[in-house]
Formats: C-alpha cells, structure tokens, sequence
C-alpha cells in the first residue's frame, strides 16, 4: 500500500511541475478520439475523415477551452451529415440546439464526461460514466451524461439507416424527418438506459456525501447493483433485448475504474478518525475529521563522479602521502634522552632526528622537555617554527644554557 501511494505522489508531483505540458496534450488525445469516434460512425464526408484533417483539428483544440471541442464536435457532426442527408442536418442539428441550452445552463464544466459518454459506449463500457459522475461530480452531471446518450443513440440510428435517408425524394423529406423523430423520442432503450444512469449518478452522489465510514466504496457497490436492476426491470418490461453478459462484464470493469478512481481523489484513513465537538455563542459543532492517506516522497541525490577507478585510488593514495609528510613535517617532536653518569646528575641533550616518513631528509630539531619549559612563549614559538632543519639560533642555546646553569645551581642549594 505505501507504495501505491508513493507512486500516487509522484503522479501529482509530476502533474503539478509540467502541468503545463501535460493539460494540452490530453486536451489533444480527448480532441482526437472524439473525431476518430466521429469519423468510425458517420464518416460521409470523405475529406473530413482524413487522417491529416483530423490531427490538425485536434492539435487546434488542444490549445483551446474543452468547451471548443464540444463546439467543434457538434460542427463535425453535422457536416458529416449534410453529406448524407438533408433531412438528418435539420434534426440532429435542432436536438444539439436544445441540448447545449441545456449543457450550457447547467453542467458547462461537465465536457469530459458529455464526450465520453458516446465513446465509452461505442467501447460496450458505457457504466464507467455513472459512477465516475456520482463520484467527483454533482446532480447536475445528469444532464451532461443525458445529452451524450442521446447523442450515441441518435448517431446510432442515421448510421443504421443511412441507405433509406440517402434517397432524394421530395415526398418523402418529410416523411424521414418525422421517422427520425420518432426514432429518437420513441427509442425505449435510450429513455431506460438515461433513467438507469440519472438514477446511479444520485445515488452515488448521496450517499458518498455521507459521513460513514468506506461511504465512497458502499457507493460504488449501491451504485452498480441500482443500475444493473434498473437496466434489468426496463429490458423486461420493453423487450430491449441488452446483452446480460455485456452488462455484467461492463460493470465490473466500471467498479475498477471506480476504484481506481477513489484511490487518487479520496483515500483516507478511518483508523485514525477523530470526532471534535465544540461550540460558540450561537452553534454547537460537531465534526468528524478523517486524515487521508499521505506519504513523503523521498529525495535521491545523485552524485556523479568522473575518471576512471585507477586514477581516483591513484589520486587518493598520492594525496594521503602528502598529508601525512605534510603533518610529520609541520609537528616538531620531543624526546628526552638521558644519558647516566656515575655520580653526577642526567644531562638532558637535544637530539637531531630525521623523520622517518619525509622523503626530502628533512631534519629537526627534538628539544627535552625541561628546556622548552624554560623557554618563555616568544623563544618556543621561534624554537617550534625553526624545528624545520636549521636548528636553533645562538642566543636561543645560550639562553637554555643559563637557564640549565640556574636549575642546577638551584638544586645544589636545596641538597
């Protein structure tokens, strides 16, 4: 689960960065399949339904406002059918009159979902589009799921009788026009499947706003069963002969999508759920707060190194050998040799040593400890800096040597 959900937030994390580049371009796959869809069921006009018109159209509205697709659709459709018919231009054109009336008054941030209705049933996966509505939309989508079935359906019928309203009889324009209104109202398939859809929609909407625990997943399951029944009750009653296997199969794709769907927009953790009561002058609150599901995307910073691996060993072993002559040169070292007398106290010399780690033979001065305690701070300083090799000045040794003549004298007078 936690990496489900760490791919969740690189999806909106990638999505907000290029948001830019990516609105356009699924702007221009809606564009495209709508007039593949379109080109698939009443592709009459020759010229239109040409691959190159068809990419040109859709890179046009991928820089436009989704309602333009919409807009451009319905013109598409309608020279398509004035290639056909007269009679099919009049019709279909009033009804996508009344329906952006319609589209526009209510649901005019609804266009994803009018043009994907048609297409979705052209795919036999029309139930993704109720559920998918009662889930991050309002009643209002209704009338947007509404318009795009009878669209399809409307599509449906011409390209089922295309070769009856072909002829030009002047008899019988009206004569088709009235078929073709009476193909569309009386449709009993398309009135069942609206109610079926329109009804899903309101139930899942109701009851995801509720405040109960999962109320988006009892949602998605109430919302299935009401539209499998409906379909089921209306294909008795009016003998739309549906495919019960289509139904089924298509519904549990829809619960998929569903769930896929709930996972990116509402995924929260009820077992960490809080109640909060409080109160004001006026009110008493009582809010329930649930924390939904998050996790931290990790950052990797990547460190690129170049050259070979013999040349960085190389480099390294080249640089700890000039460290470590560069310390032994830099630190003077001390060591107290004494040399035993018979009868007479130990005599405290400095000793030239070379370093054992400098290769240049560099030499220095080793001082006892006592003299460098009788040396003020100016005189070490000095004794320390001159530790590389030339040794120390003559009033420096002088200066040791009254200072070692006094020790002595000192100890004399103590025995």
């Amino acid at each position: 689960m936690a990496q489900l959900l760490l791919i969740r937030e690189q999806i909106k994390s990638i999505y907000s960065r290029y948001e830019a580049f990516i609105v356009p371009v699924l702007k221009f796959l809606l564009a495209l399949i709508t007039m593949i869809f379109i080109n698939n069921n009443i592709g009459y006009a020759e010229r239109l339904s040409g691959a190159a018109v068809t990419v040109l159209v859709a890179l046009f509205c991928s820089f436009l406002p989704l309602n333009f697709i919409v807009m451009i659709s319905a013109v598409f459709i309608l020279l398509h059918l004035y290639a056909l018919s007269l009679e099919a231009v009049l019709v279909v054109g009033a009804l996508v009159f009344l329906m952006f009336l319609l589209y526009f008054r209510f649901a005019p941030k609804d266009t994803v979902l009018l043009l994907l209705t048609p297409i979705l049933f052209s795919m036999k996966i029309p139930y993704v589009i109720p559920l998918s509505a009662g889930l991050v939309g309002t009643p209002a989508s209704i009338v947007s799921v509404g318009c795009g079935v009878v669209i399809y359906y409307a599509l449906s019928y011409v390209s089922l009788n295309a070769s009856v309203l072909v002829t030009t009889d002047t008899e019988t324009i009206f004569e088709k026009i009235r078929m073709l209104i009476d193909a569309i109202i009386q449709n009993k398939e398309m009135l069942m499947v609206i109610v079926a859809f329109s009804a899903t929609i309101l139930t899942v909407y109701l009851i995801r706003r509720l405040s109960v625990d999962h109320s988006w997943t009892i949602a998605i399951i109430t919302g299935t069963l009401m539209n499998i029944l409906i379909i089921l009750i209306g294909d008795l009653k009016y003998n739309t002969y549906i495919s019960i296997v289509g139904l089924i199969f298509g519904s549990i794709i829809s619960v998929f999508v569903s769930i896929v769907l709930k996972f990116f927009v509402f995924n929260v953790d009820y077992g960490r759920t809080e109640r909060v009561q409080f109160e004001d002058d006026e009110y008493y609150y009582y809010v329930k707060a649930v924390p939904k599901n998050t996790v931290a995307i990790p950052n990797k910073k990547v460190k690129k190194i170049k050259g070979h691996s013999k040349d960085m060993q190389r480099s390294d072993s080249v640089s700890h050998t000039s460290r470590r002559s560069r310390s032994e040169s830099d630190v003077p070292e001390y060591r107290m040799r004494r040399s035993a007398t018979k009868g007479s106290q130990s005599e405290e010399q400095p000793v030239v040593s070379r370093s054992k780690g400098n290769k240049n033979g560099t030499k220095r001065i080793i001082l006892p400890d006592e003299e460098v305690k009788d040396l003020d701070l100016a005189e070490q300083s000095r004794a320390i800096r001159r530790a590389d090799g030339s040794g120390m000045t003559g009033i420096e040794r002088a200066a040791a040597a009254k200072a070692r003549q006094e020790r002595e004298e000192r100890r004399r007078h103590e025995q």
